[in-house]
């Protein structure tokens, strides 16, 4: 029965190709087109994943096959105002805005303050006036695994550009906003993004995926990271889409020498949610930090798959991740790290702590470490519990109200993660954040 949905989807999604293809005008002649259609093809091999993969084993995807999206560009565009943004995006900070409705780039809702040799722009008009900009690095990194990135990479339309020349520090953080929904037909978002970090550059990146519709649609993201030699990239993905949504992310990422890669996550919304970010450290001295915070309440299913690839001696990596798990809901934390023959002097570090406020949420969490040389430093460790009575004992004896005393558990538990944050005001709106989704009071 599974395989046969499997087979339903599959030949919905390779049947709207052709829609798909007669909407792209002058741009099914670009050497991308060519990209797409392999990938199509592909998807006819493919299946999407079921319990039976091991990489898949604690999520089950059969809520998603249940609906047929339909891809954006094939539905009439929903109309936005610009107040309607300012309710979504994070403020306090000058930053560069870039806003995507269902996964295609709005010009008249953006705000693109470029600087000297900076390129900020969308993956569709790239193609269109400076293709070469791109074709030797997009889906490169980020090959095709599964039915999502086939059907991302066949329908890959549009996406963030992001480009930073060497020796350019790019002073305030751009800002990606996702809006995602529609109210009239279930919708595929499918943002393909592409960042790449010349020598000696650094940039701030906020990726923030939001809401507009409680209509069930799919949010089908693949994004690609280049960081060069002595590069610094600091990106910061915010999820906090509707609770009947779906929400797919594969990150990849690759490093040269001494560069420095810090990835925070931070999921909130969504039904079934997937955050996959893999890193390849592909030279020497390299630096690589993940730090993730998730939070689920009612049903809500929240899995986050990482890989850390040690390909070459002396780097460092490190990654924090917590959970805080109300009501039904469910996470997923399956952490890799592998060390390649040869990569002496790794030094590794992993960590998985998740806090469960109720005795019917749950969790499966999966670290691993595979390692081929012997002289790293490498560690793993994952704990589940509850919030420490003592400790919560200690706060009410000093007259804390009950759902305060229990707020500033939380807030403690959550502390590591969010203090990484250095954008003050992004580091207090996504506080904020914590306790409106558990509908806890704040401190």
């Amino acid at each position: 029965m599974e395989q046969m949905k499997n087979k339903e989807n599959i030949d919905w999604y390779v049947s709207n190709f052709k829609t798909f293809e007669s909407k792209l005008n002058g741009e099914s002649e670009s050497f991308f087109h060519q990209v797409r259609k392999d990938a199509i093809a592909q998807l006819e091999e493919l299946n999407f994943p079921t319990k039976k993969n091991e990489e898949w084993k604690y999520t089950n995807i059969s809520p998603i096959l249940k609906y047929n999206f339909a891809p954006a560009v094939n539905t009439e565009a929903i109309k936005i105002s610009n107040d309607e943004i300012q309710k979504h995006i994070f403020t306090g900070f000058d930053c560069c805005l870039m806003v995507f409705v269902n996964g295609i780039y709005s010009a008249e809702l953006s705000n693109i303050k470029t600087e000297d040799g900076v390129v900020i722009d969308s993956l569709r008009n790239v193609l269109k006036t400076k293709p070469e900009l791109v074709k030797e690095y997009i889906g490169k990194s980020a090959k095709v695994d599964n039915g999502f990135n086939a059907i991302n990479m066949a329908y890959a339309l549009d996406g963030a550009v992001i480009i930073i020349p060497e020796g350019k520090v790019v002073e305030n953080p751009i800002q990606l906003l996702y809006l995602n929904g529609n109210s009239q037909v279930n919708v595929l978002s499918l943002p393909r993004n592409l960042i790449l970090a010349g020598k000696n550059s650094q940039v701030n990146i906020i990726e923030n995926y939001r809401g507009y519709s409680d209509n069930p649609y799919f949010t089908n993201v693949v994004s690609e990271v280049f960081v060069d030699e002595n590069a610094i990239v600091n990106l910061h993905k915010v999820q906090n889409e509707s609770d009947n949504a779906y929400h797919i992310e594969k990150t990849e990422v690759h490093q040269k020498r001494s560069s420095i890669f810090n990835h925070f996550s931070f999921s909130f919304g969504g039904s079934i949610v997937r955050n996959d970010v893999n890193s390849n450290l592909d030279d020497e001295g390299i630096e690589c930090n993940y730090y993730g915070l998730y939070l689920a309440h009612n049903k809500q299913l929240v899995d986050n798959h990482t890989f850390v690839d040690h390909a070459k001696p002396n780097c460092n990596s490190n990654e924090i991740y917590k959970g805080i798990l109300d009501d039904n809901s469910k996470g997923v934390f399956n952490g890799k790290i592998m060390v390649r023959p040869g990569a002496q002097k790794t030094n590794a570090f992993q960590s998985n702590k998740t806090v469960l406020l109720t005795d019917t949420a749950t969790i499966d969490t999966k670290p691993q470490l595979e390692i081929f040389a012997d002289d790293v430093k490498c560690s793993h460790g994952a704990t589940v519990g509850h919030l420490d009575d003592s400790a919560y004992f200690y706060i009410r004896s000093r007259g804390i109200p009950d759902e305060l005393a229990k707020s500033m558990l939380i807030r403690a538990f959550a502390n590591d993660v969010i203090d990484a944050v250095k954008i003050n005001e992004l580091h207090e709106q996504l506080n904020h954040m914590i306790f409106e989704h558990l509908n806890r009071v704040e401190i």
